[in-house]
């Protein structure tokens, strides 16, 4: 055997117990990406105030304000003919146009005049539980129920810690 046929054979018995196989391989890429929306934000533009309300000396009654700002009694309440400042709170919603949002509304809130308390629940809004941004920014409405006892005290009652209404995008 020449040399040559040596250094092949040895060559070829190197390839057998050292080489590796190759499999086909294939590749992809993608790229992320993220939208920021603006953000959803409430401010207040107008408070909630029941006007002035006259009681039954013993009869509890309701006043009921709806959130266009109208306002009915039931029971032991009447509706003074000088009614007051009477107003469903207003506020303004911002984010981005064209999104949807949910409403949350508070269950109820005490309103005080020193020691003497009344309760106003079953608050109701204007969109009521979905909203829709249709050019970024709406207008909230909210009413609802003031709970009065027969014989309550005379007084200018206030809620003692603002309500809280809560919107956020769906």
């Amino acid at each position: 055997m020449n040399i040559r046929m040596i250094k092949t054979a040895a060559f070829a018995v190197f390839l057998l117990c050292f080489g590796t196989n190759a499999y086909a391989q294939s590749s992809a890429t993608a790229t992320a990406t993220a939208t920021i929306v603006t953000p959803i934000t409430i401010s207040k533009t107008t408070d909630m105030s029941f006007g002035n309300v006259a009681v039954h000396a013993t009869n509890p009654g309701t006043v009921v304000m709806t959130p266009a700002g109208v306002r009915s009694a039931t029971l032991g309440v009447t509706l003074p003919g000088t009614s007051g400042t009477v107003s469903a709170a207003s506020f303004t919603v911002n984010g981005q146009s064209g999104y949807t949002y949910a409403i949350t509304l508070p269950a109820s809130v005490a309103l005080t005049s020193g020691v003497n308390s009344m309760t106003v629940n079953a608050f109701t809004s204007t969109p009521t539980a979905i909203g829709t941004l249709a050019s970024g920014t709406q207008t909230l409405t909210v009413g609802a129920t003031l709970n009065v006892t027969g014989g309550q005290a005379a007084g200018v009652y206030l809620s003692s810690t603002p309500f809280t209404v809560t919107v956020n995008y769906n």
